[in-house]
């Protein structure tokens, strides 16, 4: 099954940008933001803040696959 992204609206330090991700990634984005008491905005911008040269989609998508593999080996 491939999903389409769907775009979602972040506000990162104040400014408004768009974000498209398939469904699976927001939800588990949204239960990491949760499970850390943090907003989903703020998590947002610390991705932001330290992606470097990729684009913030592909970061956020990186992060969640990254805090996936690192509870898996807990």
């Amino acid at each position: 099954m491939i999903a389409r992204p769907v775009k979602h609206s972040l506000t990162l330090r104040g400014h408004r940008t768009s974000v498209s991700l398939e469904d699976e990634f927001w939800r588990e984005f949204r239960r990491i933001a949760e499970a850390r008491g943090q907003p989903l905005n703020q998590l947002a911008s610390e991705i932001d803040a330290a992606r470097g040269d990729i684009g913030l989609a592909s970061a956020i998508r990186v992060f969640v696959l990254q805090d996936a593999l690192d509870r898996g080996t807990r």
